[in-house]
């Protein structure tokens, strides 16, 4: 069977759901048995509080070189909306005044971003650890030529998206060829000493795939992709997160389609886990889009639903004070971070 090719961005096809409030609308049309905010009174989190903020997460745009099917970002090749170089010192100097030792780089596909060698440069010149959130495709592209080795140099976190070890499920999902050149990938770091545990230069895979269903339990299924990855691919990788794929943008698009929506939301509530919501990542973690809004995290940031009020809105008015006192703005996608084993940029939270 020949592997799907990905499919225009929702902006780039004008469908209705590329636009925030029609997401939002269409999660509250699906009838539920409780509210998010009543699942976290239960248990004497609501209203849901930050904790330390230990990372500040830069969206740097949402221009990438691929466009796959699960995208809570609805990034694409088309699309042009990235952070200036004037927010960008905006972010560094935040950074300092907050002491945040991590710094997440995330896009789109980051990397193409023409700021990006130059951010890590000053991150890591401030002793910070950056993270970079990468899509392994975009390390093969002719224009991003020494980017691996920059990465090294630079000591860089690579947090890789996979969707599976074996060819036909990730094409399915990202386009023909999307495999091939990510293994190539893959094995240019290994090259490089990532992942071989040895050099501290940490390579993390991570598994969201696409369908009505919460991702295998982590562990067991890190044990696997170590055996099948090394067996079939010789590559090797330092941890897997498994993610579940909320209900935004192109994903809510998937389970709107093929009339799995109500039932995908009946089963995030059902398994709703409050040991997962005391530890859901906008407690400690700050999202900055690329206009330099600030959101309590990457999925509120695609939603538009900023910081509570009584919070700096954007990264200019950056105030660790009041950020620390604000209330986390919650919403129906969140149940998408608390089901089973919970679900965040760094993999399952229990």
């Amino acid at each position: 069977m020949a592997a799907a090719r990905p499919l225009p961005t929702l902006a780039a096809r004008g469908d209705q759901l590329a636009a925030p409030a029609e997401q939002l609308r269409a999660l509250a049309r699906v009838p539920l048995a409780a509210e998010f905010e009543h699942k976290l009174a239960e248990h004497g989190l609501w209203p849901l509080a930050p904790e330390r903020l230990e990372i500040l997460q830069l969206n740097l745009g949402k221009r990438c070189n691929q466009t796959c099917r699960h995208c809570h970002v609805d990034a694409g090749p088309e699309r042009t909306e990235q952070m200036s170089r004037a927010t960008l010192e905006l972010c560094l100097a935040a950074v300092e005044r907050a002491g945040v030792a991590t710094v997440d780089v995330t896009g789109g596909a980051p990397e193409l971003h023409p700021d990006f060698r130059w951010l890590v440069r000053e991150l890591t010149a401030r002793g910070r650890h950056v993270i970079d959130r990468c899509n392994l495709t975009v390390l093969r592209l002719e224009s991003q030529r020494g980017l691996a080795e920059f990465l090294a140099e630079h000591r860089v976190e690579i947090v890789a998206s996979l969707p599976h070890y074996r060819q036909l499920n990730t094409d399915r999902q990202r386009g023909d060829g999307v495999f091939a050149k990510s293994i190539a990938a893959l094995r240019d770091l290994n090259a490089l000493g990532y992942g071989d545990g040895v050099s501290g230069l940490r390579l993390v895979l991570v598994t969201n795939p696409v369908g009505a269903f919460l991702p295998p339990a982590q562990r067991s299924l890190e044990a696997e992709w170590r055996r099948e990855m090394a067996r079939l691919h010789g590559v090797r990788f330092d941890a897997l997160y498994c993610l579940a794929n909320l209900p935004i943008a192109r994903h809510l698009e998937w389970l709107h389609e093929g009339g799995h929506l109500d039932g995908y939301l009946a089963r995030l509530l059902a398994t709703f886990n409050p040991a997962a919501a005391r530890g859901v990542m906008c407690r400690n973690t700050l999202s900055v889009g690329w206009d330099g809004r600030l959101y309590d995290c990457d999925f509120n940031q695609m939603l538009e639903l900023g910081v509570g009020s009584g919070a700096p809105a954007h990264v200019r008015d950056f105030d660790l004070e009041r950020l620390a006192r604000r209330a986390i703005v919650t919403a129906r996608h969140c149940f998408g971070c608390t089901a089973g084993a919970g679900s965040s940029c760094g993999g399952a939270l229990v």
